[in-house]
């Protein structure tokens, strides 16, 4: 008996036929980090640090910047001015004021005057936080309850105020700046690390909720970064160990968190959601 042949469209080896399959599938566009300009992202605590830099490098790449800061210490407005005028330079629209991220009054007012300044939103970094460093027998109401509300309870305001735009949009980047400290703790960061792993719990949930309507929600999670107030009080030995404890050898700067946030915003992330990327020069390893 003759053996009859395979028809034309397949292929006697089963690995051959299903690459034959997976061919027929209709490939994603070419991913250009460059589809950024023309957008609108909101920094939270945008005048310096991490905020700062993360700014600049999404006005680098065309993207129209409003971003807040904490309003009440007096070179606060300095450090705003500065900073928005960098913006300008770069040939982007700004908006800018002091805003209470604990209140969300305030951030529903900062989220409508963007719209109602800049257009539209289609990114928001939850940046802004402080610290408050005690032993936890010794830490007070007042430094739990700044530091949690700060950190977490901001970039919950912040979300859930952008969120009915994004989902109307059927659009969105939200990337959270978390820590090292809330995947592991260390000494007298109680507050700190509960709320930076309160963080990561409100990315992946909101990466779930807002994932059907096209909104990518994603977390960075920095280690020791110079140049940043929150290291400015960290005793000289504590980075030091820091930078021995790296695989790299070294501390981070704001620039580098900065580029890890835009590709997160950018196409070139399309399919990622739900994540926690440590920039910490393998210091969790």
């Amino acid at each position: 008996m003759t053996e009859k042949p395979f028809p034309p469209s397949f292929s006697s080896d089963p690995v051959e036929a299903l690459l034959d399959e997976v061919a027929t599938e209709p490939r994603p566009e070419r991913i250009v980090e460059g589809n950024l300009r023309g957008q609108v992202a909101i920094v939270t605590g945008g005048s310096s640090g991490i905020g700062r830099a993360v700014a600049l490098e999404l006005a680098g790449c065309g993207v129209d910047i409003a971003f807040c800061y904490l309003d009440g210490p007096p070179e606060a407005d300095a450090e705003a001015e500065a900073v928005a005028r960098e913006l300008k330079q770069l040939e982007v629209r700004v908006y800018k004021r002091g805003c209470d991220v604990r209140d969300s009054d305030d951030v529903n007012a900062f989220v409508r005057e963007t719209l109602d300044a800049l257009g539209r939103i289609h990114i928001l970094v939850n940046n802004a936080g402080i610290g408050r460093d005690r032993a936890l027998w010794r830490m007070t109401d007042e430094q739990w309850q700044a530091v949690l509300r700060t950190n977490l309870d901001g970039a919950f305001h912040f979300t859930r105020a952008v969120a009915p735009h994004m989902r109307a949009q059927e659009y969105g980047k939200i990337v959270n700046i978390t820590s090292v400290h809330g995947i592991r703790s260390e000494f007298g960061i109680a507050n700190y690390a509960a709320s930076k792993a309160g963080l990561i719990g409100l990315t992946r949930s909101a990466a779930v909720e807002l994932g059907p309507r096209n909104i990518n929600v994603n977390a960075v999670a920095p280690g020791y970064i110079r140049t940043t107030r929150l290291t400015e009080g960290v005793p000289s030995e504590i980075l030091d160990r820091a930078r021995e404890r790296s695989a790299l050898g070294r501390l981070g700067d704001p620039q580098d968190v900065a580029g890890t946030v835009v590709f997160l915003c950018s196409e070139a992330a399309r399919h990622i959601t739900g994540v926690v990327i440590p920039v910490d020069g393998g210091y969790l390893l």
